[in-house]
This record gives C-alpha cells, sequence and structure tokens, in this order.
C-alpha cells in the first residue's frame, strides 16, 4: 500500500515536522511494516523555473533558438532549444548545468552548433509527466508554465507536486482498514499520539430529481452481495481533474483520466472502498441487477478483452446483459465517455472469496479486487458513495439526484470485548494502567464504554483479549516493555529417538555410506518393479487427493524402489560404485483409522567392486553395534521376490523381525537398469529403536584369566552358524564370555552333506580363577545339547 505523505498532512494529521527516517521506523515500531520510502523530487535536481527575456534565431541553424533565461540568479543563463512553442516572456523549466531528469539523464553545459548553452528547456514528458498529468498542454514542445502558479527561480519540482514523500506498507491480510489513507493516518495519528482530523462527506443535492424514479436495483445473488450502495448525477460535465486531485492519484500509482472516473479512484485510494461508475444511457430498462452469470454470456471489459463468463462469477447487469464484473473491472458497453451525462456511482461489499476466484478464473487481477479479496467493511459503501458525491459538487462537474438505494444482505453485528488491564499487563509484563489504555484504544478509534471495548466494524481483526493486548503493546512502545526473564523453561533439546537418528547417521558414514533423502510420494508402478505380489498388503497405498502427476500419486508402503531409483541414477551417471544410506519413512494404512502408521526405515543400499552379502552383513552388524542394539540373527530367506533367492537373510532381534537384507533380485535390478550385483537392506528403525540396551555402565577389568577352549563340530549342512551359536551360549552357563566362528570345511574326511564348523570360546569366573574340571564340565554339557538339539559331532 502507498501513502504520499502530503496527503495526509494536508488532510487528516500534521506531521510535517516529522522527517522520514522518524516516521518509518516509529510506524515500522507501532507494528506496520514499511518496505521502503522514497522521496519523488529524488531523480529531478537543479531543474527550476526560468522566465525568457529574450529569444533569437541561433547563426548557425534554421529551426534553434538562442535563449536568454532568467533563473532567479544574478545574471540570466544562456539556453538553446530547439522548441518553435517558446515566446518572449513565458515561464518554462530549465534544467540547468549539472542537473538530473527521471531516468538519470545528466544535463551539462556545452555548444549546440558553436553556440553554448547553459542547459536546456524541459517538456513535460522529460519531467516524468504524461498528457494525462497535463490535459490541454502542447505535447510536443516545451511546457509553457504561464498558467500555473509559480515563480522564477522555483524548484520545479514544487510545481509539478514532487515535494512529497512516497512510503511503501506491508500491509498484513487481517488488517483491510489499512488498505486505504483513512486508515493509514489513523495509524500514523495513533503512533505519534497525535489526534486525527476527520471529514463527514456533505452532500447538498440539486433539483436535478430523485434516483427513485430513474433507478431500480435488484440483488438476487444475496450470499455474493453484501451490500450495494448507488447514487446517481445528472448534468454531468466531464473534462480534467483538478491540479491537486490528478497530483494525489499520480503520486499513489494511479494514472488521471477524468473528473468522473479520477472520483471514483480518489475514493478507493481514500476510503479502501472500490467504487464504479456507469454511464446511465447503458444501463438497459433502468435496472442493476447483481446475480451470477448464465452459461455463454460474455463481457468485453474496458480493458477491451472479451471475457467469456461461466456460472457462479458475479455480474453486475442490466435488464438484458452484464455490464460490469462485479469487484473486479466494468465493460466496454457502460464505460464513461466524453458525452456521458447521467452516471450511476456504484459503491458495494462483494464476497472476497468470490471476487478472487473470478479473478484467477480470468487472469485479471485488479487493485479492486485485491481489496475486496482482504473481506472489506460493509458500512464503508454509504460513506464512500456520498464522498464521490461531495466531490462532484466540489469539482462542479455535475448535479447530485436526491436519495440512495442502499440493499443490505448482510450487516456484522456489533462486537463487545472486556476491557481485562490485569491480563493484559499480565501477557505484556507490564504495568499499564486502565486509563492509559483507554488512551491508547481510543487514538485508534477503539471506543471503551466502561470495562466493555465496542469494537468497530473496520478492525475484524480484534477477536480476544490477546488482540486487545497488542493494540496496548503497540501503543506503548515495544521498545518500552521492561526486560524479563522467561518464567517457564523454553529450553529445547533432542528426543531420544532424534539422538538416534543421528547416531545412526554417524555409523552408516562411518562405514562409508552417504546420506540421500526421497520423496515420500511415488508411483503405482513401483509395485510391479521390485516384483511384489499382487495380493502383498504393502499395494494397499493411500492415494493424494491433488497429485503433481501420476508418477507422485500415492504415499509409500515401501522405500526399496526409493532407494533403487537413486542407485539407477548413479550408475547411469557412471559412477562405478556407490554406498547410500537413507532413514526413509513410510506410510502404512491402519483400517479403521483416518492416519496411517508412519515407521521410519533404515535403508542401506550399495553396488561395485568387493560388495557382497557378507560385507554388507558386517557393516549393518557395525550400525547395531553403534545403536546398542542386541546381537542380531540372520535367516535365510528364500521367496522374497525382490531379493535373490540365495542370498537374502531375514534380519531380527530378540525374536522380532526388523526386515531383509541381502543382494536384490537380478530381475528387479534389470527393471532398474542395473547390470551388476546390487545389495540393499531395509530394516524398520522405530521398531529397532525399542530394542536398544541400556546406557552402558563402567565394568573393572577382570581380576582373573580367561579360559579358551575350541570346537570342531560335524553337523548337517542344513544347521546354520546361529543355531550352534544359540545352543552353545544357552548350554554353556554363566562361565561364557565370548562365542566365536573362526573356520568351516567341507572336504577329505567330512561325510558328504556335512560341514565342519569351528568354534573357539571364552570363559572367565568374576570371583576366581578357573581350573580345567570347571571348563571340562561347560564342555561336557555344551557338547550334551549339541547332540542332543543339532545332532552335531566332536569331530
Amino acid at each position: 500500500m502507498r501513502l504520499n505523505r502530503k496527503w495526509i498532512n494536508e488532510e487528516f494529521v500534521d506531521l510535517s515536522h516529522i522527517s522520514d527516517k522518524e516516521y518509518v521506523e516509529t510506524m515500522t515500531v507501532f507494528g506496520q511494516k514499511v518496505e521502503t520510502y522514497e522521496r519523488m523530487d529524488a531523480e529531478i535536481r537543479n531543474v527550476v523555473v526560468g522566465k525568457v527575456l529574450s529569444i533569437v534565431r541561433h547563426e548557425n541553424s534554421d529551426h534553434m533558438w538562442v535563449c536568454q533565461v532568467d533563473v532567479g540568479q544574478e545574471e540570466p543563463v544562456q539556453i538553446v532549444t530547439g522548441a518553435q512553442n517558446v515566446h518572449e516572456g513565458d515561464l518554462v523549466p530549465a534544467a540547468l548545468h549539472n542537473s538530473y531528469l527521471p531516468g538519470g539523464v545528466h544535463i551539462t553545459k556545452g555548444k549546440l552548433r558553436g553556440v553554448k548553452s547553459n542547459g536546456m528547456l524541459c517538456g513535460f514528458e522529460e519531467l516524468g509527466l504524461t498528457q494525462n498529468d497535463l490535459p490541454g498542454v502542447f505535447a510536443d514542445g516545451i511546457w509553457i508554465l504561464n498558467d500555473e502558479p509559480c515563480t522564477v527561480g522555483q524548484d520545479i519540482n514544487d510545481v509539478i507536486g514532487n515535494d512529497d514523500t512516497i512510503v511503501e506498507f506491508e500491509i498484513t491480510n487481517n488488517r483491510p482498514d489499512c488498505y486505504s489513507i483513512i486508515g493509514l493516518a489513523r495509524e500514523s495519528a495513533a503512533a505519534f499520539g497525535l489526534p486525527m482530523k476527520h471529514h463527514e462527506p456533505v452532500v447538498h443535492g440539486s433539483e436535478a430529481g430523485s434516483i427513485f424514479e430513474k433507478l431500480d436495483v435488484e440483488v438476487p445473488a444475496e450470499k455474493l452481495c453484501n451490500r450495494y450502495s448507488a447514487r446517481m448525477v445528472a448534468n454531468v460535465k466531464i473534462g480534467p481533474s483538478p491540479k491537486w486531485m490528478r497530483q494525489r492519484l499520480r503520486a499513489n500509482g494511479v494514472r488521471p483520466i477524468n473528473n468522473i472516473v479520477d472520483i471514483t479512484n480518489y475514493v478507493m485510494l481514500e476510503y479502501g472502498q472500490p467504487m464504479h461508475a456507469f454511464d446511465y444511457r447503458y444501463v438497459g430498462s433502468g435496472k442493476i441487477v447483481v446475480r451470477e452469470a448464465q452459461e455463454g454470456e460474455s463481457l468485453t471489459t474496458l480493458d477491451g478483452v472479451v471475457r467469456p463468463l461461466k456460472p457462479g462469477m458475479l455480474v453486475i447487469a442490466d435488464g438484458d446483459k452484464p455490464i460490469g464484473l462485479a469487484g473486479i473491472m466494468g465493460g466496454e458497453n457502460s464505460e464513461i465517455s466524453e458525452d456521458t451525462t447521467t452516471v450511476v456511482f456504484e459503491s458495494a461489499n462483494f464476497d472476497g472469496t468470490s471476487i478472487r476466484q473470478t479473478a484467477l478464473a480470468l487472469g485479471m487481477r485488479t487493485d479492486a479486487s485485491g481489496k475486496f479479496e482482504k473481506h472489506l467493511d460493509p458500512m464503508m459503501t454509504v460513506p464512500a458513495v456520498d464522498r464521490a458525491c461531495e466531490l462532484v459538487e466540489m469539482l462542479q462537474c455535475g448535479d447530485i439526484m436526491d436519495g440512495t438505494i442502499d440493499v443490505i444482505n448482510y450487516v456484522p453485528q456489533p462486537k463487545v470485548l472486556p476491557l481485562e488491564p490485569e491480563k493484559i499487563n499480565h501477557l505484556l509484563g507490564t504495568q499499564i494502567s486502565k486509563e492509559d489504555m483507554v488512551r491508547y484504544l481510543n487514538l485508534l478509534e477503539i471506543p471503551v464504554d466502561g470495562d466493555n471495548i465496542m469494537v468497530p466494524s473496520f478492525r475484524p481483526d480484534l477477536l480476544r483479549m490477546a488482540d486487545i493486548a497488542e493494540e496496548v503493546g503497540r501503543s506503548f512502545g515495544y521498545n518500552e516493555i521492561p526486560t524479563t526473564a522467561f518464567k517457564t523453561s523454553t529450553q529445547g533439546g533432542y528426543s531420544e529417538f532424534m539422538k538416534a537418528e543421528t547416531q545412526c547417521g554417524v555409523a552408516c558414514r562411518a562405514v562409508g555410506y552417504s546420506e540421500i533423502i526421497t520423496y515420500s510420494f511415488v508411483s503405482p508402478t513401483i509395485f510391479d518393479q521390485i516384483r511384489l505380489p499382487s495380493d502383498s498388503s504393502l499395494r494397499n497405498a493411500m492415494k493424494i487427493q491433488n497429485p503433481l502427476g501420476e508418477d507422485t500419486s500415492i504415499m509409500r508402503t515401501i522405500a526399496l524402489p526409493s532407494m533403487l531409483d537413486i542407485l539407477s541414477r548413479n550408475n547411469a551417471y557412471h559412477n562405478k560404485a556407490a554406498k547410500l544410506y537413507e532413514l526413509a519413512k513410510i506410510y502404512l494404512p491402519v483400517e479403521g483409522q483416518p492416519l496411517p502408521e508412519e515407521p521410519k526405515m533404515l535403508l542401506l543400499g550399495t553396488y561395485g567392486a568387493g560388495e557382497t552379502f557378507f560385507s554388507l552383513k558386517g557393516e549393518l552388524a557395525s550400525v547395531f553395534a553403534s545403536l546398542r542394539l542386541p546381537k542380531a540373527r540372520y535367516e535365510a530367506v528364500h521367496d522374497n521376490p525382490s531379493y535373490h533367492p540365495g542370498r537374502c537373510a531375514a534380519v531380527s532381534i530378540n525374536g522380532i523381525h526388523l526386515g531383509y537384507m541381502g543382494q536384490i533380485h537380478p530381475l528387479v535390478a534389470k527393471n532398474y537398469g542395473l547390470d551388476s550385483e546390487v545389495y540393499c537392506a531395509e530394516i524398520n528403525f522405530s521398531k529397532a529403536f525399542e530394542l536398544r540396551l541400556p546406557e552402558p555402565t563402567f565394568t573393572a577389568l577382570p581380576k582373573y584369566p580367561a579360559v579358551s577352549r575350541d570346537l570342531a563340530l560335524v553337523c548337517d549342512e542344513t544347521v546354520t552358524v546361529a543355531d550352534v551359536e544359540d545352543v552353545i551360549t544357552a548350554s554353556a552357563g554363566k562361565l561364557l564370555r565370548k562365542v566365536k566362528l573362526f573356520d568351516i570345511y567341507r572336504g577329505v574326511g567330512v561325510p558328504e552333506g556335512k560341514k565342519s564348523l569351528a568354534f573357539s570360546l571364552e570363559l572367565r569366573a568374576d570371583d576366581r580363577t578357573l581350573v580345567d574340571t570347571d571348563s571340562e564340565a561347560v564342555m561336557t554339557k555344551v557338547l550334551a545339547a549339541l547332540a542332543e538339539k543339532l545332532n552335531a559331532v566332536l569331530r
């Protein structure tokens, strides 16, 4: 929102004694953030009003003139010009030596065809003005200032109204009142503790008749039009607006057009209430109907574009056709023209959501639609249309007809909040008296009656005590609130699960893996790519209601495809080896519940020279050890369709299944364009976290030596090392400290279908040195248990 300070200084609250820097700093601290500010005269420097004392033909040119110009200095200045509309005695803009014009144009003295020129005479375009800013001024020559109130030597910025500062505010959507000059003037007055001057529009009327004899308004779209107010002007005289109005419009980025259109734009800036003017001649049947568009209708808007309309779009129509897009832009078929004699002023309050949807659908966001989107105050329509009529009388450009048509479909109910000084002070950490609070609120034009706050309709953001505390706090001054320590702890930190995630990442990187992050939404085709059975429960995935595309239409129930996709991409980039890990969420629907389970999965993926099933198993064991997990058990799996049937293992701890690891099935690898052996592991990290061992505690070094015993066993090929270790651990008792496999043998001396497993057992007691009888007793128990449970015998 743009604000020119000169407007509020002249009309609402005089802050001319406040510097620009102090103003923007105070307003920002007060809660109205200033994006930027700039002086309008910053680009034009050393350009003054000059009077042509004499003008003679250039001795070396048939179209140039040498002028002696009085610029308020001791001696006249000689300036050469090629303009043909300059005469002796004319007042003209003179850019002197070392002057600057808009766009960074630098004017210096020099010679034109051998004659010295100490500057340049300017046309209005060279000063950044347009024909709309200066109607009736000759466009192809020097701007003659004879009719302008100015004096010789006066800064041209004062003449064209550039002696002003433009402040750009960033207004939040909950403050629609600040999208107006009045709203920002109210904030400015409160920020500096000064009363604001208000002006109530006064319309005298005329003998031009009554609006009710000429116009009828119907609003069948009641839900989309909260209020519709209209007044009429007869005997309209279309012409340019006065200089003061044109300058204020230009300062706020609005192009002057003619007096009637300029009045509607002026009121929109001043009150924040968009308005529109219709030529009454083109309002068929003398009726305005606020309705939804019908199928097949179209409207040519003021910009000359034919807009196809759809049902649901709010339009302003007459008895036969649409004549305007409600809250967005008028129609070309009711545009104000030079021969317009009767005008209908529209001041309405439309539904902001409907206006935004229509503007987006038609791709035509305007200043008016932008304001309606913020949900304006319905109580503003009548004061705004009255102000427009007052300006018509002030500019003497028409006769106001008696009466106002005012169709009201919604009036905001009065809102009353209690004034609670104790709670407000407790929230702010201040000791502000009730009297001061009332004074602050009154400066913001929020009336207080006893202990009740009467929230005005233009402040929809005031809903509860905290909102009132904010108004009091910013009026008191945030910088004035004493600094106090927090009464409650706000110390944050990592949860235990987050710490475990961090430790897992450290462990994965320690064994050579790099982290990846993949999207949680995937394509339904991933299930076929990893050969998942058609009846697998993992195919029951949650669908995204508004996906970016088919490739990202479901939430993943398995993270393996995401890992394979990144490995495939690395392979396509000719990376000879890759070791990647990810802590990825999966989303498992739960019957009867709206939200899925979201366990974290640890994914490891690798390919390249030296990568094997056992290297992956060792790396996984290292990660488990870093996470303080009990020893994992690996059992061969032959029916997992995504993995090689002979190189896949199910991973479990304490009997709880955690996932799978092994070589990816060659057919799956082929689906991803991988032509080498690929190894992956999928571990349910959320489950593994619950199985962690307690924090390690200090244990003194053993006082007594250990005893080692080796066992070479012959057992069936079907017996796994884990099975043997489990039996040894269970039968050896408390003296067993460690069991380790150190050899597997098949060959001479071992029967067909058998294999030899060699283990080293470490035994130790905490209270004595073991003797042979202790170790022999342990070995006897172990061998008996192995023979009974696994049919394994000593070799």
